[in-house]
């Protein structure tokens, strides 16, 4: 097979790999492998609850695969459902001839469960719109209703409640210079906790006597449920120290707005109660699964790559840390490949997840992904028959419609036949812009799950 057939097999291998991956951690057949009714008792795995000892049954929820996990919920409960609430980010509702628009606040209905659109990972005004309504439907709990709490990535953001003081324009600044300083997931939703009214555990104050079950699907390292969505329902360890050592460590204070800063001080000197602590009694009825992970996905990738051939090994699915840093190391891997056939001998797939970090230093547009495909590109220009696909699990990568990048060995040539300088993009952070033009972004549109990123690389 000539060099140019072999690469363009390889290029398909990696989007059939990433795409049995998905299909692993798709949200309804994950909440039907866990979930079940029979007659009149709910089984979760092996916790079972007698719906005769419930006058009524609510769902609540938020995050990208809300609708695909409120569908799952509607298709067991049926018409048990009372009323139900999502939150969901716009596009994310999944087709389905039971989700009708609902003029004019961008709501979506299905039988049971309203569907509301909103804003990630910046949030806007239908977030606050759905967050307040989400939160007066469990005020409305009493110990004679079962809540379903949907939980999923993303939700932190589309459940914008802010604090007493704190305004919506207050959080998307915020959001915006933590997204762009280098702060992880730990570190952002620490903050976003004690700048809401709804997460760090306010959600399960709120549905207290109610009995509450959480199903989330985890796209946060190490499956934190403080850190999934700000964990709403979780009792939460930060405190408001905590979120001036980070605004400190990131050099991020001067940059905040003042309420957000003084909201912060005054709750460290006690000024402003704490999220919620383990030991409250308001956790008691509170149970929470997690339904699919990213290990999960890794597994999956890794059955279809050994069927297409490869040798496979999941690196991990734990990747953090700065994006070329990481990019330099998977690079390091293939050339160590190639090298000594180490550390398994090629064909190769290598298999990662996790959610690195981008500290932007420049102007440009892209993502994590995006990013992590250019270093990657530029560390293997002479690297023979090697691609990485790397993409995130839920269709989208950074404020783009891409969900992350191919690359491979030729990708510099092919740029430099295009007069684009790669370091050039590199610095800017616009890798959308570098591969857009050479037509390798990886587009998937939103694909109703999310368990962060899946990085294929494959060398020969």
């Amino acid at each position: 097979m000539e060099n140019s057939s072999i690469l363009n097999q390889m290029r398909q291998d990696a989007v059939k790999i990433f795409n049995a991956g998905l299909e692993a951690v798709k949200p309804e057949a994950c909440i039907h492998g866990c979930c079940r009714l029979e007659n009149d008792t709910f089984f979760v795995n092996q916790h079972a609850y007698n719906l005769d000892k419930f006058k009524k049954i609510i769902v609540l929820g938020a995050g990208k695969a809300g609708a695909s996990m409120a569908s799952a919920i509607e298709d067991i409960f049926k018409d048990r459902i009372s009323s139900g609430i999502v939150i969901v980010k716009y596009g994310h509702v999944k087709a389905h001839n039971r989700f009708v628009p609902n003029f004019p606040n961008a709501n979506f209905t299905s039988d049971r469960i309203d569907l509301v659109e909103a804003a990630h990972p910046v949030p806007d005004k239908n977030g606050v719109a759905g967050a307040e309504k989400l939160l007066k439907a469990a005020e409305e709990a009493d110990k004679n209703t079962l809540v379903i709490c949907l939980i999923s990535g993303g939700g932190s953001a589309l459940m914008t409640l802010p604090a007493e003081g704190i305004t919506l324009k207050d959080k998307q600044r915020t959001t915006e210079i933590l997204l762009g300083c280098g702060a992880d997931i730990h570190e952002i939703n620490t903050i976003r906790k004690h700048l809401s009214r709804i997460k760090g555990g306010f959600l399960a104050q709120a549905v207290y006597p109610a009995t509450m079950i959480c199903l989330v699907l985890s796209d946060v390292v190490g499956d934190d449920l403080e850190t999934i969505a700000s964990g709403p329902g979780v009792a939460d360890e930060g405190t408001f120290g905590h979120c001036l050592e980070i605004i400190e460590t990131r050099g991020i204070k001067n940059r905040l707005p003042k309420s957000v800063i003084n909201h912060l001080t005054k709750g460290n000197e006690g000024l402003f109660p704490e999220t919620l602590k383990k030991g409250n009694p308001v956790f008691e009825k509170v149970f929470h699964k997690i339904i699919a992970t990213n290990i999960n996905a890794l597994l999956n990738a890794q059955k279809k790559a050994e069927q297409l051939g490869y040798n496979s090994l999941i690196l991990s699915s734990m990747i953090q840390g700065e994006t070329m840093d990481a990019a330099s190391f998977h690079a390091a891997v293939a050339a160590e490949i190639l090298a000594t056939g180490h550390p398994v001998k090629p064909p190769a797939c290598i298999l990662s997840g996790g959610e690195t970090t981008v500290t932007i230093q420049g102007k440009g547009k892209g993502g994590r992904n995006q990013e992590f495909a250019l270093a990657f590109a530029i560390r293997i220009k002479n690297m023979e028959n090697t691609v990485l696909l790397s993409a995130g699990t839920d269709g989208s990568d950074g404020p783009t419609d891409a969900a992350g990048a191919i690359a491979d060995h030729t990708t510099v040539e092919r740029a430099a036949a295009s007069f684009l300088i790669p370091e050039q993009f590199l610095r800017d952070n616009n890798s959308y812009f570098f591969f857009d033009k050479i037509s390798d972004l990886f587009k998937t549109g939103p694909t109703n799950t999310n368990v962060m990123d899946i990085k294929v690389m494959l060398v020969r």
